[in-house]
Parts: structure tokens; sequence; C-alpha cells
């Protein structure tokens, strides 16, 4: 075998072995994001019959910005264990300094945290911020607002301005629609694009409880959301993780 020969053979398998390592290793660059608890803002007679969304609202913000396979979102039970074990939120209260330790721990480039009000009127808005976790710096900041009905939709509208304002590479994955009539589903999905605010209270006091690990109270609450919305994905695993427990 002569010299050139042995040349273009050790070129080919070489690049045959390069080549799926590169594209391990741009899967592994991939940006993280996590995503912190919502504080409850809501100052009426009635603000506590919101705390379920402190846990709801990023968790419906995980499920949108986890349709972007371009990024990593960190699975909110991961949060969560990382927060109990290390005793982090105090009075559940999430400010920049927390979000930032966590941050860091988790190995997450960039903290989303924030929180939501709600009126008497029926309106309903969710103020975002995320901050670089290397620098502790404020990166981004929005807010957005609707009828409390549209959560859902509002959710999808904040995810996609996060994606933008983070400069994180762009989804090819179409959010929900925000004007889609209430319980309507997006097309091919079970998943409907909008919940009343009741049920996604429920369906945030549900995680709650399995957190806290009350089982049964858990499992009573997410089968309220699914005896109105029974194909709910969420809540379906929801309640399938909480009923494999021993």
């Amino acid at each position: 075998m002569t010299r050139l020969i042995r040349t273009a053979i050790l070129v080919v398998t070489v690049s045959g072995i390069v080549a799926p390592l590169g594209s391990a290793a741009a899967q592994a660059v991939r940006p993280t994001v996590a995503i912190m608890y919502f504080n409850n803002n809501v100052f009426t007679k009635d603000a506590r019959d919101y705390d379920g969304l402190s846990k709801g609202v990023p968790d419906f913000l995980i499920t949108e910005m986890s349709s972007n396979t371009a990024i990593r979102v960190i699975e909110r039970d991961q949060v969560q264990k990382l927060i109990d074990e290390q005793k982090l939120v105090g009075a559940g209260q999430v400010d920049r300094e927390t979000a930032v330790k966590v941050g860091k721990l988790l190995g997450a480039q960039h903290m989303i945290f924030g929180g939501f009000m709600a009126d008497p009127k029926g309106n309903f808005r969710i103020d975002a911020r995320a901050v670089n976790v290397e620098t502790g710096a404020v990166e981004f900041t929005d807010r957005v607002q609707d009828r409390s009905d549209n959560v859902l939709g509002l959710i999808g509208q904040l995810a996609t301005r996060l994606n933008s304002g983070l400069r994180l590479p762009a989804s090819s994955t179409r959010t929900g629609d925000a004007s889609a009539p209430a319980g309507a589903q997006q097309a091919g999905s079970p998943t409907p694009t909008r919940l009343p605010m009741r049920v996604a209270v429920l369906y945030g006091k549900a995680l709650d409880m399995a957190d806290r690990g009350d089982k049964a109270r858990a499992v009573e609450l997410f089968g309220a959301v699914l005896k109105e919305f029974p194909d709910y994905t969420p809540a379906r695993r929801g309640m399938a993780k909480v009923n494999s427990r021993p």
C-alpha cells in the first residue's frame, strides 16, 4: 500500500470520528436556562388564592421554552430539589442573589425569576427578570399583561421575548396562539392554549403539594385539573409521577 493511499484512508477515518464528536460538542454547549419561583405580588384581600401560581407560572414557562431544542432548560424538579437541599429560598421570595446562587449550583448561564399580579377586574400581569449567572448582572427584564384567563397565552409571549432578549438561538417551534378561544387546542397537540385562571392555580397548587410530599392532596388537585381538561399533558404527567411514589 502506497504512502498516498495510507494517508487518504487515515484522513477519511479521522474525519468520520471527528464529525460525531463535533456534533456532540455542539449539543453540550447549548445555552442553559433555569427558572425559579415567581413571587406572588397580588395585594388584594384574596392574594393567597393565587399562591399556586408561584410554581405554576415557572412550570408553564419551562414547558414553553423547552420547545426550543437549541437551548437546554433545566427541569423544575431539579431546581426544586436543589432549593430544598440547600434551603435557599426563605419566606417563598426569590431575589437576584438567590437566583445567581442557584444558577451556579445548577450550571446554568441564565436564571429567570420574577413575580405576578392580578386585580379584581380580571387583569393579570407577569414581570420577568433574567440574570447572567457568571456576572450577576440583570441582562433582561420584561412585562406581559392580559386578561387573567389567558395565562398560557401570556406565557407564550413571555417565552418568545425572553428567547429574543437573552439572544438565545432562535426557536423553530411556534408558541401558543394567545388569540385562541378558551379551552382551544393547538393543531396536533392535546395541550390547550388557554386555561381558566382557577384551573391554572389548581395545577400550581398540585405541584406544590407534590413538592411537599402530600401525595393525597396532590392527586386530588391534579385530578381536579384533569376533570376539566382530561388531555392536559403536564397534569397527566404530574399525576403519574406522584402515583409512582411509594
